[in-house]
């Protein structure tokens, strides 16, 4: 019996991990108070972000407990948007799946 090498499975599940949408593009689809719509799903496969027909949309594996969830969607995006996470904070919706998210300024 073949069983797979723990690098050999890193490496299989970095392959499927999705890139995530560039910094400029995601900050285009923010509105005049510079704060982002998204649509979360939490207890996902994976964590993806994902950009269609201008809707933002947010897995985390996390689920929504104690603000788990909304931690992950917060580190999600402040990778994407190369930013801290504590630039950001969640403006609207903090139990509910559409959020609204302050970024920083330019």
């Amino acid at each position: 019996m073949l069983t797979a090498l723990p690098g050999a499975r890193l490496a299989a599940a970095m392959a499927r991990k999705p890139a995530l949408p560039a910094a400029d593009a995601l900050r285009s689809l923010a509105d005049a108070q510079d704060c982002l719509m998204l649509r979360v799903t939490p207890n996902a496969g994976a964590d993806t972000l994902t950009v269609a027909d201008g809707i933002v949309q947010v897995r985390v594996t996390a689920t929504p407990e104690a603000g788990k969830a909304n931690a992950a969607v917060l580190a999600l995006l402040a990778k994407a948007l190369g930013v801290p996470k504590s630039a950001l904070s969640i403006v609207r919706g903090e139990t509910g799946r559409d959020k609204r998210v302050r970024l920083p300024p330019r």
